[in-house]
């Protein structure tokens, strides 16, 4: 168990980390070849049509949502979309290119289909078995006993 949480804590250090330094390289490059200004115009442009975009395939997803609801399903994938763009959101709000590249990836339904179902097929989910299966012990109370 404390070897598992050390190797999640190193994950997290590293990406703390390594993503501002990949961000600074990249502006850095960029701002090398089109300009300071060019590079902040972009920057503040990608910001600025991802929230457009999020949003927009936010009233998507909750659309999608209510007419599950309607039908007596349950919406989860429009869930899980929603919050999948929620995050795209914000990763579109941080300064840099590479946060921006993701945000776009999740923002777009085809890629954001392909993520979404590679990470929920870690999730195993036992639709069979509608129970859960466990061991009880009856205890007595005191007033039980006296009486």
């Amino acid at each position: 168990m404390q070897i598992q949480i050390n190797r999640q804590m190193n994950a997290v250090i590293l990406f703390i980390i390594g993503i501002p330094l990949i961000e600074i390289y990249l502006m850095i490059k960029v701002g090398g070849t089109i300009g300071a200004f060019n590079t902040i115009f972009l920057i503040f442009f990608t910001a600025v049509t991802g929230i457009f975009f999020a949003r927009l395939e936010g009233f998507r997803a909750v659309t999608s949502g209510l007419q599950q609801l309607v039908k007596n399903e349950l919406p989860i994938y429009e869930i899980v979309s929603g919050a999948a763009l929620a995050f795209a959101a914000l990763l579109l709000i941080l300064p840099g290119f590479l946060t921006d590249f993701i945000g776009f990836l999740l923002i777009l339904p085809p890629t954001r289909k392909i993520i979404i179902k590679s990470f929920s097929s870690k999730v195993y989910i036992n639709k069979k078995k509608d129970f859960v299966e466990g061991e009880f012990e009856e205890i007595e109370n005191d007033e039980k006993k006296n009486k």
